[in-house]
């Protein structure tokens, strides 16, 4: 497994769309812009067959450092969680099983 770049992604779809990296750099900002604004309103964002961003409070809990053995408390938190949809979650499972 490797670690793939923003970059790298904007780089293999400019050369399946035939387009400049630096238009597709553009659109790929622009959409994941977009997305973190919707998030931070509280939206949910759903794509068919990807997968559901959706916005969450996280209640205040107690907590443990492991070092320390001290108890802390953890205040509460908005947090961002991802379900995935069927098509994603058959390529993962299945890696080469997509349509």
């Amino acid at each position: 497994m490797r670690n793939v770049t923003k970059k790298e992604m904007v780089e293999q779809i400019a050369g399946k769309l035939k387009l400049k990296a630096l238009v597709v750099k553009d659109v790929v900002q622009c959409f994941m812009d977009e997305m973190i604004s919707e998030l931070a309103k509280g939206n949910r964002l759903e794509f068919r067959e990807f997968g559901v961003f959706e916005p969450k409070q996280r209640g205040a809990r107690r907590a443990q450092n492991p070092k320390t053995l001290e108890r802390v408390q953890v205040p509460a938190k908005r947090t961002v969680k991802f379900k995935l949809g069927r098509v994603m979650k058959q390529s993962v499972e299945k890696p080469g099983a997509r349509k």
